[in-house]
C-alpha cells in the first residue's frame, strides 16, 4: 500500500483530501507546517508528497529544495497563487507537478494516480547495460554514472534522461518525446520540465555548461546528444 504525505495547513482541505485519498486505497500522513512535513518525509519515506507552498514555519519552496537534496520522492505542489513565476520556481526546484487552487477533486486524484503509476512502473532488475560516450560511462543496471573526474550524483530523472540521450546519440529528440520516454505518457506537465533537467545535467557532465560538448540544443526541436568521438 502506497503512502502519501500531505503537507497542508488548511485543515478543511487537508481532511477532505485525506478522506478521498484513503478511499482510493492510500495511506495518508498529515502535516500542518513545513518543518513537520520535512520531519515526516525523512522519517516515513512516503511514496508521494503533496506540498502546499504557503506554509507556517517553513514554506513549500524551501521544503522542496531540501527534499531534492536528499530524495527523489515525487512532489506535487499546491498553491492559491496563480502567478506563473511560482509554477516556474516550483519546477526549477524539482517538483513533479503543480496544481493551482481552487482545483477539482477529480483533477487532483487523476494527477496523483498518474504519478503513482509512473512510480510503480520504474524498471527493476533490468539486464545489464553499460553506455559509454566520451568521458561518460553509465551503468543502467546499477543506476550509476561516472565522468572522468569521478562518480556523478544523479537523481532518478536526471539519470533516466542522460541514459535516454546517450542511447539516441546523434538524433534530435523533441521535448515532448523526452517527456514521454522519461516521465511517461500520463505525465501532466509541460516542456519546461525537460529544460530544467537538461540544465541540471549540463552542470554535472559538462566542463563548461555554457558551452556544452555533450548535450546540444536543437532550436525549435529539443536536444541532441553528441560525444567528442562522433564529431568529424
Amino acid at each position: 500500500m502506497s503512502t502519501i504525505l500531505l503537507v497542508e495547513d488548511e485543515l478543511t482541505l487537508a481532511e477532505t483530501l485525506r478522506y478521498n485519498l484513503e478511499r482510493e486505497g492510500y495511506t495518508v500522513l498529515l502535516a500542518a507546517d513545513g518543518v513537520q512535513g520535512l520531519e515526516l518525509a525523512r522519517r516515513d519515506q512516503p511514496d508521494l508528497i503533496v506540498l502546499d507552498i504557503m506554509l507556517p514555519r517553513l514554506d513549500g519552496f524551501s521544503v522542496c529544495r531540501i527534499l531534492r537534496q536528499e530524495s527523489d520522492v515525487p512532489v506535487i505542489m499546491l498553491t492559491a497563487r496563480q502567478d506563473e513565476v511560482d509554477r516556474i520556481v516550483g519546477l526549477e526546484l524539482g517538483a513533479d507537478d503543480y496544481i493551482g487552487k481552487p482545483f477539482s477533486l477529480g483533477e487532483f486524484l487523476a494527477r496523483v494516480r498518474a504519478i503513482m503509476r509512473r512510480t510503480e512502473r520504474q524498471p527493476r532488475g533490468a539486464s545489464r547495460e553499460v553506455l559509454e560516450a566520451g568521458a561518460l560511462r553509465v551503468d543502467t543496471s546499477s543506476r550509476r554514472a561516472w565522468r572522468e573526474s569521478g562518480e556523478l550524483a544523479l537523481p532518478q530523472k536526471e539519470f533516466d534522461l542522460l541514459a535516454c540521450l546517450i542511447r539516441n546519440r546523434g538524433i534530435a529528440l523533441s521535448r515532448d518525446l523526452l517527456l514521454e520516454r522519461v516521465w511517461g505518457l500520463d505525465f501532466i506537465g509541460d516542456s519546461r520540465t525537460v529544460d530544467v533537467h537538461i540544465r541540471w545535467l549540463r552542470e554535472k557532465i559538462e566542463l563548461d555548461p555554457a558551452r556544452p560538448r555533450y548535450i546540444q540544443t536543437v532550436r525549435g526541436v529539443g536536444y541532441r546528444f553528441e560525444a567528442p568521438e562522433d564529431l568529424p
